[in-house]
């Protein structure tokens, strides 16, 4: 990859007619080591967030040890790019050829499950291996998020204390986990969600190991301006130490956005004007898959050429994407100058989350490179009073 000081002078020196995607290793460095020195516990990387071998190692080398393994493919990637790495297999329902070669082949100890059908199959998968680290999921509410993960996994209160005695028969060590959903906004959601695991620690009378707090943890957006991460910290730390567990156990959380939005972001070209309707040449099946189907709002900028200042007012804008679907289209709206107009390129920013993770080759459009750029991502949640709100974070860079 090249290296350039920011997203104009990729513009300058490339004038790409098809999306790039820019890379921001210090981003994910800065809130790696944020989370390893505040959060008071053990912090695994979702992999599924961002997967690519570069960030994991990027993660790895500030300090992130754990990681969460959601497939067999994930394993194998993780393992491969991290060969010293714990790899913890979360999610609730896999295939038991998956657990078997986790097991045997890639050293993965740690798995979930959210029902006695699943345990079974681990155990067989494993020949009943008496090294296992076992989390049973259970279900919480999703309330304070912006996409819920309520309604697919999780054991149910009825079913929860007859699964953790099960759990940790079978068991090195017993852990309960939960997700409280992608981007809560508030620090309380930790607090319903731990108050459920008190409930069924204390049905199940069992001796419990870890306590995995999950994801959720947020970025910061146009419009989703979170609280401080240290305020969830603290919260989960509190409601953590009233718990009923054992001396020696374990504090976890799954951080997947937090750790990487800010790693990436993306430059597009702009294809035709329609009123304040901007085609673009990535979209819904691209990196902007948030944007089209959950209508997230990512920052954005106007690159433009001499580095003059763009006297233009701002205007909102609506994007569609470059394949011939109606889906492909970002509602927004996107604040950027009243002139943007074809030809102009645009930085999307905050794209390190899922942004690369599910981009397709649907109509056989895609990304065209990939460059390093040493300027701070367009929003932060690690930059104490430096931080620019997202909402005033739409600017034009220069003019042509």
């Amino acid at each position: 990859m090249h290296d350039f000081p920011d997203a104009l002078a990729v513009v300058r020196a490339t004038a790409p007619d098809e999306p790039v995607t820019l890379v921001r290793p210090h981003a994910a460095e800065r809130a790696a080591r944020f989370f390893v020195e505040n959060f008071r516990g053990k912090t695994l990387y979702a992999v599924k967030a961002n997967p690519s071998p570069a960030l994991l190692r990027t993660l790895w080398r500030s300090g992130v040890t754990h990681y969460d393994v959601a497939s067999i493919a994930e394993v194998r990637q993780t393992r491969s790019a991290l060969p010293q790495a714990k790899l913890c297999f979360m999610h609730p329902v896999k295939a038991e050829s998956a657990i078997a070669e986790a097991y045997a082949r890639h050293g993965v100890r740690t798995f979930s499950l959210d029902s006695h059908e699943e345990l079974e199959k681990i155990l067989r998968a494993t020949d009943h291996a008496a090294d296992l680290d076992l989390f049973v999921r259970i279900r919480v509410p999703s309330d304070h998020a912006q996409l819920s993960l309520a309604a697919k996994f999780g054991a149910q209160p009825y079913e929860t204390a007859k699964l953790l005695m099960a759990t940790r028969q079978a068991s090195d060590g017993l852990g309960i986990c939960f997700h409280v959903g992608s981007q809560a906004m508030t620090p309380h959601a930790y607090v319903a969600a731990i108050e459920r695991v008190r409930a069924a620690i204390v049905e199940a009378s069992v001796l419990v190991d870890y306590i995995d707090v999950g994801g959720g943890f947020p970025s910061i957006y146009p419009g989703l301006t979170p609280p401080p991460l240290e305020q969830y910290f603290d919260t989960v730390y509190r409601a953590y130490w009233d718990l009923p567990i054992s001396y020696s156990a374990e504090l976890w959380c799954e951080p997947g956005r937090a750790l990487c939005a800010e790693y990436n972001s993306i430059i597009v070209k702009v294809e035709r004007r329609r009123e304040n309707e901007l085609y673009i040449n990535d979209g819904a099946y691209g990196a902007l898959f948030d944007a089209a189907h959950i209508g997230w709002r990512f920052p954005v900028k106007l690159l433009r050429g001499d580095g003059e200042p763009d006297k233009a007012e701002l205007a909102e804008f609506s994007f569609y994407g470059p394949t011939c679907d109606d889906l492909d289209h970002m509602a927004g709206p996107f604040l950027l100058p009243a002139d943007t107009k074809v030809g102009d390129h645009i930085e999307i920013g905050m794209l390190g989350a899922y942004g690369s993770a599910m981009r397709t080759q649907f109509n056989g459009f895609g990304t065209n490179g990939c460059f390093v750029v040493a300027d701070e991502p367009m929003d932060s949640l690690y930059r104490g009073g430096n931080v620019v709100p997202a909402a005033d974070n739409v600017v034009a860079i220069g003019k042509r």
